[in-house]
């Protein structure tokens, strides 16, 4: 695939755009979360939830004074805990979301299962296979809800492509192809700077969390490289290329994570009756353009990723839970994703 890919042709008349639910769920009631870990991405969160109107009732972190930090800043009425038994304690609670690394967060999502709670683990869900597929067992044992944060699934214009799939707008899809310029030397100075499969696990692993949602079954093959750039100041390689093949199948992803001038996100995916394309610069300006034999549409797209996606996120968790269903991002799903995911690491060469 070509760095940029091609604009689809847009033939035929331009016909109104069908009604999709991709907006995160209504609920019934207001539900009662406690987020744990108050790092980098947590104030997202919190975000995420005061603009649903939903209630933060419980804080902890490893360092307090950040949770009370985060509390003053989102969540003035929530209760800081130093501990997450006193966390888990809490009467009332409808999910916790577990923000922490992975190597940090197994223990945590243990002792929340083990309470009965709801899960919302941050992605990727586990730094191997083998503890994700554990963790999950031991959920379903319990009986426990528990869900990914893969909260790109969720992020309007990829959201409007996933229902347009399920609903059968395209048909069977056939190929996906995926575009990404951004800038991640964000990362310089954290933690994530010290992880060499960043650009696959961190970032790349929204996308194939996105190719596992649209084409069913496992992979059959598993093509990747990676490269750093002249300019990059993050350690890890910034650029980098998998190509998928499945039965019947292809998807074909671009990473350049070292696009600081020139961002832009594309996705398009090809069925046997139609396609489908988002475009525009990275996560909050996106376009979403619908082609088939009887013309083509432009959905007009409310919210954004972030903080919407974590919304969504949450909010498809909670839904499932109380309507005893499995979310669309269930941890079990999730397999399938890191599963894809470890396999495109361990095919990386660095060129």
């Amino acid at each position: 695939m070509s760095a940029d890919a091609e604009p689809l042709a847009l033939r035929g008349p331009q016909v109104d755009a069908p009604t999709l639910a991709y907006r995160p769920k209504l609920l019934p009631r207001t539900p009662r979360i406690a987020l744990v870990g108050c790092g980098g991405i947590a104030p997202t969160h919190l975000q995420a939830y005061a603009t649903a109107g939903y209630e933060v009732v419980a804080l902890q972190s490893r360092t307090r004074a950040r949770a009370e930090q985060l509390q003053q800043t989102h969540c003035p009425r929530a209760r800081v805990c130093d501990t997450l038994d006193e966390l888990l304690a809490i009467d009332g609670l409808d999910a916790v979301d577990l923000t922490p690394h992975p190597a940090d967060r197994v223990a945590l999502i243990e002792q929340a299962i083990d309470r009965g709670l709801p899960v919302l683990s941050q992605k990727p869900l586990a730094e191997d296979l083998a503890t994700a597929q554990r963790l999950v067992e031991r959920a379903e044992r319990a009986g426990v809800p528990f869900a990914v944060n893969q909260n790109g699934r969720f992020a309007p214009h990829l959201a409007w492509i996933r229902e347009a799939v399920r609903a059968g707008l395209v048909g069977d899809v056939h190929t996906v192809q995926v575009s990404i310029r951004w800038d991640h030397n964000w990362v310089v100075g954290t933690p994530f700077d010290d992880d060499p499969n960043l650009l696959l696990r961190d970032f790349g692993i929204h996308w194939f969390d996105l190719v596992c949602s649209l084409l069913p079954g496992d992979a059959r093959e598993v093509e990747a490289s990676v490269t750093r750039t002249p300019t990059q100041r993050a350690k890890p390689a910034l650029s980098g290329d998998v190509e998928v093949a499945f039965d019947g199948a292809r998807a074909s992803l671009r990473f350049d994570g070292d696009a600081v001038t020139e961002q832009r996100d594309t996705t398009t995916v090809l069925g046997s009756r139609g396609a489908l394309q988002s475009d525009g610069p990275p996560l909050e300006d996106q376009r979403v353009v619908l082609a088939t034999a009887d013309g083509w549409c432009a959905p007009k797209l409310e919210g954004t990723w972030f903080p919407g996606g974590f919304h969504g996120a949450m909010a498809e968790l909670l839904d499932a839970a109380w309507s005893g269903r499995e979310p669309l991002h269930s941890a079990r799903g999730n397999l399938r994703s890191l599963a894809l995911c470890d396999r495109a690491v361990a095919a990386s060469r660095l060129t």
